[in-house]
């Protein structure tokens, strides 16, 4: 007798070719996309070969440790991306979130250290009204069971509806930035490993306000985990 859960086949979520039972995408899909290889080994920030640290980590050393990243943002991960922000296509989201997982548990494996929990950056009211969901915070609970880290959403708390980040260049985003965010509970973050979740890393400026606001408050290392990250304007 044949069962038919032992005829089940599995599509690729991108071209609809069939994959492997355990994976979301066929090999040559996942070997298309644009993995970040020569990377930053602070901000991420693409460079030709990896182990470098970037010229404006060199002048500023920015107060948040590292960031991990599996992509650039470039096709089709910003398509993706773009869908499941402001389409509110979550399947993309959580095929994204399930790559992101794999790249921290091989990085964990590697030696990067595990964090205590992991923060979603929070939208801003306006935003979250507009759109219906945070997809930092999506992003983070995807993560969450499968790291072993647990979520919190109450510790961060964003304060002000800032101006949207988009447009705005690294110094506008930074000043945009000041006093946005506040926490409920400084005392919970005292000798503590935090992750900021965040979907894109563009300037660093949102990364930087929180890590600067953690790190007052008694945390010893913040990491940023994110989806995909820009190049440098004109860079490709």
């Amino acid at each position: 007798m044949v069962y038919d859960w032992l005829k089940y086949e599995h599509y690729c979520q991108l071209c609809d070719e069939r994959c492997e039972a355990d994976q979301s995408l066929c090999a040559p899909c996942e070997a298309d996309l644009p993995w970040l290889d020569g990377q930053c080994s602070i901000c991420a920030l693409p460079l030709p070969t990896s182990g470098l640290i970037c010229g404006d980590c060199l002048k500023r050393p920015p107060t948040f440790d590292h960031v991990a990243v599996p992509w650039r943002f470039a096709f089709p991960v910003d398509s993706l991306i773009t869908r499941f922000k402001h389409q509110s296509r979550w399947p993309l989201g959580r095929l994204l979130a399930e790559q992101l997982t794999r790249h921290l548990q091989h990085a964990y494996a590697e030696g990067l250290p595990r964090p205590d929990v992991l923060l979603p950056v929070p939208l801003a009211r306006k935003r979250l009204r507009k759109r219906g969901f945070n997809q930092a915070k999506m992003i983070a609970d995807w993560l969450s069971p499968a790291l072993a880290v647990p979520v919190d959403m109450q510790l961060l708390q964003r304060v002000q509806d800032t101006q949207s980040q988009q447009q705005l260049d690294a110094a506008s985003r930074r000043r945009n930035l000041r006093q946005a965010f506040r926490l409920a509970d400084q005392e919970r973050l005292a000798g503590r490993h935090i992750a900021i979740v965040d979907d894109v890393l563009t300037t660093g400026a949102t990364a930087e306000a929180l890590a600067r606001l953690l790190k007052r408050a008694g945390a010893v290392r913040v990491d940023v985990y994110c989806l995909a990250r820009t190049p440098k304007p004109g860079d490709t």
